[in-house]
């Protein structure tokens, strides 16, 4: 019988991000997968809005691996990065004859999970 062990994971996230996912899912399919040494090179040289929000995330991450499940920096690799859809502000600009067009400013919830690499 194979036996399941529970692997240590830690996570950061960020609700209602002023950024749409799909801006996000862009950076994010760059470091899925990566150490998080090489993450973090690419999130700050990404020409991307998101970067900067990623980079943030990332730390965050790190130092909640490395204070909160006592995991070593240099074995952590980014296991699960997703951004989610999140509610989205409806604004309306005046348009031409006197009509209204509706603007949509999309959020997002972003989870990075990062694992010890065996």
């Amino acid at each position: 019988m194979e036996e399941k062990t529970q692997e240590l994971e830690a996570r950061a996230t960020l609700r209602y991000a002023r950024i749409s996912s799909r801006k996000v899912k862009i950076v994010a399919d760059l470091i899925r997968g990566k150490k998080v040494d090489e993450a973090q090179k690419i999130v700050k040289f990404a020409p991307k809005a998101s970067s900067e929000i990623l980079e943030k995330l990332l730390n965050s991450a790190i130092a909640n691996a490395e204070n909160n499940h006592f995991m070593n920096r240099a074995n952590l690799y980014v296991a699960e990065i997703y951004a989610n859809q999140g509610p989205t502000l409806k604004r309306i600009r005046p348009a031409a004859k006197g009509s209204a067009v509706r603007i949509r400013k999309r959020t997002s919830h972003i989870t990075i999970v990062l694992r010890e690499s065996k």
